[in-house]
């Protein structure tokens, strides 16, 4: 049965906030009898301000009004959203709830540690956690996301080489074509050499490949795997050897973790460190990339060299240390402790064999979603006509489909937001396969739901064929339609403060 919604998103055109309200208004008028027995400062002269701060002045319903007419705008995953290449899940609303207590909130981190001993214990019981998932000896949960524990890796590396003496020549680093860009980006930025190797008939580099780029001047490896096309690199113990063999580290991209969660642990694979993405796999939330956190682990040997500080258990008691050797910080303080307790709670809630079914549901899930895509006229599979098994996400093409009505990726992904589907994700630049798309089921959503998301696919395709200009001038729907983005990177047309949105205003 078809389930293509009669949609349409609330169009508000609403000011920003700074543009509302009036001079004077209050959300609330405490009553004479809170203020203070004096009315002189309690801080040091030359603090005060000689005027107010250019704040907006509402009354209470008109913020709230405010702020629910831009939720209404906004899919936000209200929709069906399938977003690929990383593993987007339903946030529980008991861990921001969790993640609110005053307890959490209300920690500073400057703080003496014995004030705050229950949220170091947290931080230590789920270090132990990821220990135990991943094999690592130690984790810290100091970057900011996925790139940065990617960085952390490749500062660590050339520590680590330099403490033996042989950082001079250990210049470069190995990925893969399909590996995640951040990798590759995180190896020159700390100064290496990178080489890239291709893939090949299998679906993946050959051992034979990898071989002929290795040697004296190899420090590490950096990869993921399963890759974001879904397919897992069966030799990847063969290519951890033969690095390890001349010297070099190995380094797991775990950003697809999700389907294999409680299957494999790295260490035991041979990787010498890996990294988790708290805000994806672990039911954190991502926030545009504001409060993310890449949990990055590595072997005992390794350990000496993360960023202090470090949460270690002297009796009954936790404490604060600084590793001996350490690269030094890459963030402040212990990173976003918040989405590492968020993470924590979701981790402890679901157990062993929530995670491991969460796991299965995933893969059932992706070679669902793969069977009823690949009957859809227009649609191909990345690397086609391969039998290879995909976990958790298969990469897609509609380059067919570019070819038969002219009509981009970008295009069907505008209209199928006017039925209420989340726009779906494409690939990492540069694009290995054509006008691709990449949805990921996850755990989170139902049968029903992923036959609205490709049932929606499907009509839009036929959409396409029938009436390409209703496609290509999509969304029709939405709150906002198609926008000129020739001025993003205009630095004179663009604010992200009040302050600067007033002063090249007045410019205009």
């Amino acid at each position: 049965m078809s389930t293509i919604r009669r949609y349409h998103a609330a169009a508000w055109d609403e000011a920003i906030v700074f543009e509302l309200g009036a001079p004077g208004r209050r959300g609330v008028v405490p009553p004479a009898s809170w203020a203070p027995p004096s009315t002189e400062p309690s801080f040091a002269p030359g603090l005060r301000r000689e005027s107010p701060p250019a704040l907006p002045e509402l009354a209470e319903y008109e913020v709230r009004r405010h702020y629910t007419h831009l939720a209404q705008q906004t899919l936000g995953m209200m929709g069906v959203s399938l977003f690929g290449t990383c593993t987007m899940k339903h946030n529980p609303t008991v861990n921001e709830q969790v993640g609110a207590r005053h307890e959490i909130a209300e920690v500073h981190p400057r703080q003496d540690p014995s004030t705050y001993q229950g949220v170091l214990g947290i931080v230590h019981s789920f270090e132990a956690e990821l220990c135990n998932l991943s094999g690592m000896s130690a984790f810290s949960f100091q970057p900011g996301g996925g790139a940065d524990a990617a960085y952390l890796h490749a500062v660590i590396t050339r520590a680590y080489h330099a403490s033996r003496g042989e950082l001079a020549q250990r210049t470069q680093v190995v990925t893969t074509a399909q590996a995640h860009p951040c990798n590759p980006a995180a190896a020159v930025s700390a100064g290496f050499e990178v080489i890239t190797l291709p893939i090949e008939e299998g679906g993946y580099p050959s051992v034979a490949a990898l071989k002929a780029v290795i040697g004296p001047k190899t420090a590490a490896l950096m990869l993921n795997n399963p890759d974001d096309m879904g397919i897992y690199n069966p030799h990847i113990t063969e290519f951890i050897d033969a690095v390890h063999d001349v010297g070099g580290l190995a380094f797991y991209d775990n950003a697809n973790f999700n389907g294999v969660m409680t299957r494999l642990r790295a260490r035991e694979l041979g990787f010498d460190a890996c990294m988790f993405m708290l805000h994806k796999t672990f039911g954190a939330p991502k926030g545009g990339n504001g409060p993310s956190v890449g949990a990055y682990g590595c072997s005992e040997e390794l350990a000496r060299f993360l960023p202090g500080p470090r949460v270690v258990k002297n009796g009954e008691a936790y404490e604060l240390v600084e590793p001996d050797g350490s690269v030094g910080r890459v963030r402040e303080f212990l990173g976003n402790v918040p989405q590492v307790i968020k993470a924590y709670s979701w981790t402890r809630a679901m157990g062993t064999e929530g995670l491991r079914t969460a796991a299965d549901i995933s893969v059932l899930a992706n070679n669902y979603m793969e069977k009823r895509l690949m009957a859809i006229r227009g649609v191909s599979m990345s690397l086609p006509g391969k039998a290879l098994p995909r976990l958790e996400m298969t990469r897609y093409s509609l380059e067919e489909y570019r070819v038969e009505t002219g009509l981009t990726g970008g295009d069907v992904q505008n209209r199928m937001t006017d039925f209420g589907i989340d726009a779906f994700w494409m690939s990492h630049e540069p694009w290995i396969v054509p006008e691709p798309f990449t949805p990921e089921a996850g755990e989170m959503w139902s049968k029903e739901d992923l036959d609205e998301w490709i049932d929606v696919l499907e009509h839009v395709l036929e959409e396409g064929r029938r009436d390409p200009e209703l496609v290509r001038t999509s969304p029709h729907n939405q709150a906002v339609a198609q926008i000129d983005g020739s001025g993003l990177n205009d630095p004179e047309t663009w604010a992200v403060t009040w302050a600067a949105y007033r002063r090249k205003h007045a410019q205009v």
